[in-house]
């Protein structure tokens, strides 16, 4: 299994969250999506997979959901 944590901007609520969430777990082999809400700032989402993810793939998903995946220091 391995774990990857991203930093989304533009996320303001529990729609966002399961917009995001929605996206990531229809990724091929992913198995849980958990995503902690900064609304207004800098939210984040641990993917846990069984296969590794590339960050333009977990990327696209959450541009597909409306968000943008950021560095920490955002």
């Amino acid at each position: 299994m391995e774990t990857t944590t991203l930093n989304i901007s533009g996320m303001t609520c529990g729609h966002c969250v399961a917009s995001v969430t929605e996206e990531l777990e229809a990724l091929d082999g992913v198995d849980n999506v958990s995503v902690d809400l900064n609304a207004g700032g800098i939210s984040t989402a641990t993917v846990t997979a069984n296969r590794s993810l590339s960050s333009a793939e977990l990327g696209e998903a959450v541009a597909e959901a409306g968000y943008l995946v950021v560095d920490a220091d955002a």
